[in-house]
């Protein structure tokens, strides 16, 4: 509970200048399902800054589930501190975008991504990326 109360009392980690609890909080804290592509691409942001590898996992597209690891999820984001996001460009069902973040040695890293997202039984589902 501590954490979580820590967490509706800052500025959101997908850098829209909001705050958490009325940004990314809605979707990874509330249950709302995220209304676009680009809304659920900057939650699952979030969730990699807030650790939640569980919504990770339920935003993932069904049949894609199967190639990640809960364990290996939550691994590479609390092994990471996420610094910012950087949305290049996005379309109904793609966003392009740049995530960084310090590593575990503590060196600046840039995660480059188009994704690809998919609007099903009335939510929005991460597919897959291509990365540089």
């Amino acid at each position: 509970m501590e954490k979580s109360r820590l967490m509706e009392s800052k500025k959101c980690f997908c850098d829209t200048g909001l705050w958490f609890e009325n940004c990314c909080g809605l979707y990874l804290q509330n249950n709302q399902k995220a209304p676009s592509a680009l809304a659920l691409m900057r939650s699952r942001y979030s969730a990699y800054a807030a650790h939640n590898a569980d919504y990770l996992m339920e935003t993932t597209y069904i049949s894609e589930r199967k190639y990640y690891s809960k364990a290996e999820i939550l691994k590479w984001a609390t092994a990471n501190k996420w610094q910012k996001l950087e949305i290049l460009s996005s379309t109904e069902t793609t966003v392009e975008f740049k995530a960084y973040f310090l590593d575990a040695n503590n060196k600046s890293q840039t995660h480059y991504e188009f994704s690809t997202f998919k609007f099903e039984n009335n939510a929005w589902f991460y597919v897959d990326g291509k990365f540089e």
